[in-house]
C-alpha cells in the first residue's frame, strides 16, 4: 500500500474544511513547509469582463499562504487554529485565464521565534506573501499576517 500524495492529502483537506477551495476548483500543485503552489481555473473564477474576479485571486492567495503555514504547523507537531488577521493585494494586471497563486518560505530565524512565541503566549503571528501567476507571468502580489491560536 502506497501512501497519499501530500498534495492530494492537502487538496482534500482544502476541500473538507474550506468549502470555497473546491467551488473554484483549486489543484494542489506543490505542498511542502518551504513551498505552496495552487492553481485554479478561470471557468468557475470568472467576472463580467473574462478575467479572474478580484475575490477569487485574493482568496487563491490566501490559501497559498494559509496551506503554506498550515503544513509548517503541522510539520512541528503543533496544535494551532490558524487564522488571517489581514491582507493585501496588488492587481498588477488583469488575469485572463488559469492561474496560480505561490508561496514561498525561508526565513527560519523567524520560524524559530514564531514558535517560542506560540509555546510562551498561546498565540503567535507571522506575515506571509504570495504571488499570483498566469502564463508564468507575475500579475499579482499577496501579503498577510496570520495568527496562530493554541
Amino acid at each position: 500500500m502506497t501512501s497519499e500524495e501530500p498534495e492530494k492529502r492537502i487538496e482534500r483537506y482544502l476541500y473538507q474544511y474550506i468549502p470555497l477551495s473546491a467551488a473554484m476548483g483549486v489543484q494542489v500543485r506543490t505542498a511542502t513547509a518551504a513551498h505552496v503552489k495552487l492553481a485554479a481555473p478561470l471557468r468557475p473564477n470568472v467576472n463580467h469582463t473574462e478575467t479572474v474576479f478580484g475575490g477569487s485571486a485574493a482568496a487563491l492567495a490566501t490559501l497559498s499562504a494559509w496551506t503554506l503555514l498550515h503544513l509548517r504547523l503541522e510539520d512541528a507537531g503543533l496544535d494551532a487554529r490558524l487564522v488571517i488577521q489581514r491582507s493585501s493585494m496588488e492587481y498588477e494586471k488583469p488575469i485572463p485565464g488559469d492561474f496560480e497563486a505561490v508561496c514561498r518560505f525561508d526565513d527560519e530565524s523567524a520560524w524559530e521565534r514564531f514558535k517560542a512565541t506560540l509555546a510562551r503566549r498561546g498565540r503567535a503571528r507571522m506575515t506571509l506573501t504570495a504571488h499570483l501567476v498566469h502564463l508564468a507571468q507575475r500579475v499579482a502580489s499577496f501579503e498577510g499576517d496570520f495568527v496562530a491560536l493554541r
